[in-house]
């Protein structure tokens, strides 16, 4: 029979090992230009994720006010930092933009979010 200090140190190892698990999902760390932010016409949208993505079943989207996708060239992920992705951007007009990501971590987690930003 395992003493009661050796058992709390098992389950410890096991829960601070099925944390990490938790935390292996690819989520934004800086997003370029910002949720909500108020930026000059940018020319590409970049987000930087805390896990290596797997470039392809990742995307990034941006669309304009009504709805209609404004980026014409595909999302990718930079093959020398698999954290990184962007997606180049033609002449945005002044108005508001969402930008929808859908990140697949290199482990199979899917994540997707999106958010706002408005060109002057």
């Amino acid at each position: 029979m395992l003493s009661s200090s050796l058992m709390r140190g098992v389950l410890a190892l096991a829960f601070i090992g099925s944390a990490q698990l938790a935390f292996a999902h690819a989520l934004p760390k800086l997003q370029q230009p910002g949720p909500g932010a108020t930026v000059d016409a940018p020319h590409e949208v970049a987000i930087d994720f805390g896990e290596a993505l797997e470039p392809t079943f990742s995307k990034l989207i941006v669309t304009d006010a009504k709805g209609t996708q404004v980026n014409t060239a595909k999302s990718a992920v930079d093959a020398n930092d698999k954290k990184h992705m962007s997606v180049a951007l033609p002449d945005l007009a002044p108005g508001v933009y969402k930008v929808q990501w859908t990140a697949v971590a290199a482990d199979g987690h899917r994540t997707q979010g999106h958010y706002n930003f408005t060109v002057k």
